[in-house]
C-alpha cells in the first residue's frame, strides 16, 4: 500500500447525500477528525437538491472538497462536477458502484450505466479524483430496503443461491474520508467489498442467530419479486433498477472478493459477522 500523509485545508468539505448510509457515517468521521463540514441535503442548513440546479452553487462555493453521492434515479454528475470545478473546488470523491465498467453486468440494461457516466465526469475533470465502487451494503439489513424482511422474518429475492462481498458502509466511509483528506489516493479506483460472500441463506442464518428469532430466505423470480415492489408503491423505474441490480448476485458476480479497503486502509474489511454482532439483539425491530 502507498503510504498516506494527511492533507491539511481551511476549506471544508461537502458531504452531499449526508443523510444517508455511507453520507452520514462520512460526516461523523469528518467531524471527529475536526474537519470543517457541509452537510448537504433538501433539510439541511447547506440546502441542496439535486432536482433544484439553484441550490448547488451555494454549496460548492468555497468548498475544497466534495464527497459525490448522485441521485440514481435523475442523475446529474456531469453537470455538478462542472459547477464545481468552476467554483473551485480541488478534490471530489464519488460513490459509484461494482461492476459498472463490465460488460452485462447488470442484466436488462441497454444505456450507459448511470454512475459510469459519472465517472466518467470525475475523471475528465481535472480535479483530484477517487473513485469508490462498493458492492451491496451490510446495512441494507439494518436501515435500507432488506430491513423490512428481516423484522417480518421472511428474506424474498430473487438471487437464487447468490453470494455477496456485503461490505460495511463503516468501512466505505473510513475509505472515504482516507480520500478526502489524505494525499495518495488521487487517480485511484477502490472496489469494495467484505472479507467473504454470503448468500442470503447464510445472512439469513447469522441474523437468525444473533437475534435470538428465526429469519429465513425465500427465493422468488424476478416477476413475484417485481410485483411486490410495485404492490409497495415503488415508481417502476425504481423496480426496474432494484431487478437489475440484484441480478448480479443471482448470477455469482458480487462473490469475488475485492482488495480495495485493504489498497486504501492498510488493513482487513469488517466481516459481516462484526456487522451483525454491533447491530442485531433480542428484540430488535419487534418495537
Amino acid at each position: 500500500m502507498t503510504e498516506h500523509t494527511t492533507q491539511q485545508t481551511t476549506r471544508p468539505v461537502l458531504v452531499t447525500g449526508a443523510t444517508g448510509m455511507t453520507g452520514s457515517r462520512v460526516l461523523a468521521r469528518l467531524r471527529e477528525r475536526g474537519v470543517a463540514v457541509r452537510a448537504a441535503s433538501r433539510s439541511s442548513e447547506w440546502g441542496f437538491d439535486w432536482s433544484d440546479p439553484s441550490t448547488w452553487d451555494r454549496v460548492l462555493r468555497g468548498a475544497g472538497a466534495v464527497y459525490l453521492v448522485q441521485n440514481d434515479l435523475d442523475p446529474r454528475a456531469p453537470e455538478f462536477v462542472e459547477r464545481a470545478v468552476a467554483l473551485g473546488v480541488e478534490r471530489v470523491v464519488q460513490l459509484s458502484a461494482r461492476g459498472v465498467d463490465g460488460p452485462n453486468y447488470f442484466e436488462y440494461l441497454n444505456d450507459t450505466p448511470a454512475h459510469l457516466v459519472g465517472e466518467r465526469a470525475v475523471r475528465a475533470s481535472g480535479l483530484e479524483w477517487t473513485i469508490l465502487r462498493p458492492g451491496w451494503f451490510s446495512q441494507n439489513f439494518s436501515e435500507g430496503l432488506l430491513s423490512d424482511g428481516v423484522r417480518s422474518g421472511v428474506l424474498r429475492l430473487p438471487t437464487a443461491d447468490g453470494a455477496t462481498t456485503w461490505i460495511d458502509t463503516e468501512d466505505i466511509a473510513a475509505v472515504a474520508v482516507a480520500a478526502l483528506t489524505e494525499s495518495g489516493h488521487h487517480g485511484r479506483t477502490y472496489e469494495l467489498g467484505g472479507p467473504r460472500a454470503l448468500n442470503l441463506s447464510e445472512v439469513a442464518a447469522e441474523i437468525s442467530q444473533a437475534l435470538g428469532r428465526t429469519i429465513r430466505y425465500e427465493p422468488v423470480s424476478e416477476k413475484e419479486y417485481a410485483s411486490g415492489l410495485l404492490a409497495q408503491g415503488w415508481s417502476e423505474a425504481g423496480t426496474d433498477d432494484m431487478v437489475m441490480a440484484l441480478s448480479a448476485i443471482r448470477r455469482g458476480l458480487e462473490s469475488t472478493y475485492v482488495p480495495g479497503v485493504r489498497e486504501a486502509l492498510g488493513r482487513d474489511p469488517r466481516g459481516f459477522s462484526d456487522y451483525v454482532a454491533r447491530t442485531f439483539h433480542e428484540g430488535w425491530g419487534l418495537s
